[in-house]
């Protein structure tokens, strides 16, 4: 399952999950509206020029991707904010969820654009917080922790391990992230075959 969640304290923000359908995973299969939709999931309401310095990024090019969000009905304006040259956005749901094993047809083949623009948007929020490394806090630096490991599975394996995963990553979340210096932090979850290991059988390519 590829999720893309939210880590936000403003639990009031969010209406719901969403279980993403063809249109909205044709949506978000681009890395940066990845970007611009967690960012606005992690750090509350934004506009288009604040999310643009966030991600060094040009203001236009937030406001179309904010733009291409909102038509998807991935996220909403927020009311009573700004003006009409200065539009705040918030996102319309807690985490996006996609099961690549339950789809079929249309959405399976969006699902492949989405997984993959999933994977660049881990890859540069990753690449991000290596340039912050120098300003983490000591206290923080103690225990982030950039792991890689190399483990021999079957696809049965991979879907036992992470379901086992999720479960511990759902106590966490149900915690409510209420205690005293809990910030949004990002969890990545990556699995899968060492890339040129993974062939069809004979026969099939």
């Amino acid at each position: 399952m590829t999720d893309l969640s939210a880590a936000s304290a403003d639990a009031d923000s969010f209406a719901r999950d969403i279980e993403l359908d063809t249109a909205a995973l044709r949506v978000l299969a681009h890395p940066l509206r990845l970007n611009v939709l967690s960012l606005l999931r992690e750090r509350g309401p934004s506009t288009a020029g604040r999310i643009a310095g966030e991600l060094g990024i040009n203001p236009g090019a937030a406001s179309y991707h904010l733009r291409r969000l909102a038509a998807g009905g991935l996220i909403v304006e927020e009311p009573g904010r700004g003006t009409g040259r200065e539009r705040w956005w918030r996102s319309a749901h807690r985490q996006s969820i996609h099961d690549p094993a339950a789809a079929s047809g249309a959405e399976r083949e969006a699902g492949l654009g989405y997984t993959h623009a999933v994977a660049l948007a881990a890859a540069d929020r990753l690449r991000r917080s290596a340039q912050e490394l120098p300003r983490i806090p000591g206290e923080w630096l103690d225990v982030i922790t950039y792991s890689d490991f190399l483990l021999r599975l079957t696809p049965a394996d991979v879907h036992r391990m992470r379901a086992e995963i999720f479960e511990v990553i759902e106590r966490y979340r149900a915690d409510g992230g209420e205690s005293e210096g809990a910030v949004p932090v990002a969890l990545q979850l990556q699995a899968f075959p060492v890339p040129g290991t993974a062939r069809p059988p004979a026969g099939d390519e």
